[in-house]
């Protein structure tokens, strides 16, 4: 199992634990969003953290599935935005506990959560541009605002943890070894609330953003698909898989 879920006293972790870097076929974004549905349904469950065994975080979707056979693109897409919008509608506050690298898939699971408390390793990017889609950037804008994120889409560069901070982009930076305890000590401080409330509140708030997360994911998904059946998107994940420099003769055709 690509995804671990436990519950006690309120709160709930769901692990992802997938190796070596926690991509995520189709199979397991599937697994992701039905675990989220499932917590959703328990009155029992107050607070959510996600969080991640391994080196990092999560490295987005498994582009070697991808690679392998690209009709796989309709099944991450729905799985993927099965996954952040379970976790953006869930009944109650959902914390995401970030360390190492948080890329592409793990930008749209941050960027759904209510909050995000990283380690000081971690690093936030969307590199989506060199692996042939495109995607989440209406969740990395949920984190870091219009400009940063258009940079960071049209680069593919990533930002630190403490940079992250210092926008005012993610809760706390705390040491890698405190990272689970931070999550924990604060799920449970939102569990002892009236659970009648933190309902309320997270509809209330979700109601409230001026930014409609799902249709506008939604609309990102349209052209990553366009993207994803273009010569060019070939080329950037033979690469990616190949371990070498994309080659690209003119725009929108990929060089022989």
């Amino acid at each position: 199992m690509a995804i671990d879920i436990s519950a006690n006293d309120g709160v709930a972790e769901v692990v992802i634990n997938n190796p070596p870097v926690n991509a995520l076929g189709s199979a397991d974004w599937r697994e992701f969003a039905d675990g989220m549905k499932s917590l959703a349904a328990r009155d029992d469950v107050h607070c959510v953290v996600i969080r991640a065994e391994g080196r990092g975080f999560q490295a987005g979707v498994d582009i070697k599935e991808l690679a392998r056979d690209s009709s796989k693109i309709i099944e991450v897409n729905r799985g993927c935005y099965d996954t952040f919008a379970a976790i953006y509608d869930h009944p109650v506050p959902v914390i995401s506990a970030v360390h190492g690298y948080c890329v592409g898939g793990g930008i749209g699971i941050s960027g759904a959560s209510d909050i995000v408390i990283a380690s000081d390793d971690a690093t936030f990017g969307l590199p989506e541009i060199d692996r042939g889609a495109l995607g989440a950037a209406t969740h990395l804008m949920r984190l870091f605002g219009v400009q940063k994120t258009r940079r960071m889409l049209y680069t593919g560069e990533s930002i630190s943890a403490e940079e992250a901070y210092r926008m005012g982009s993610i809760e706390s930076v705390v040491p890698r070894e405190r990272l689970r305890d931070e999550a924990l000590e604060l799920a449970r401080k939102i569990a002892s609330k009236s659970p009648k409330a933190l309902r309320l509140a997270k509809w209330s708030l979700n109601g409230i953003e001026l930014l409609d997360v799902k249709e506008s994911y939604r609309y990102e998904q349209g052209f990553t698909l366009e993207l994803y059946m273009s010569p060019d998107s070939q080329e950037s994940r033979d690469a990616f898989v190949e371990k070498r420099d994309a080659s690209f003769d003119k725009p929108g055709r990929a060089k022989e």
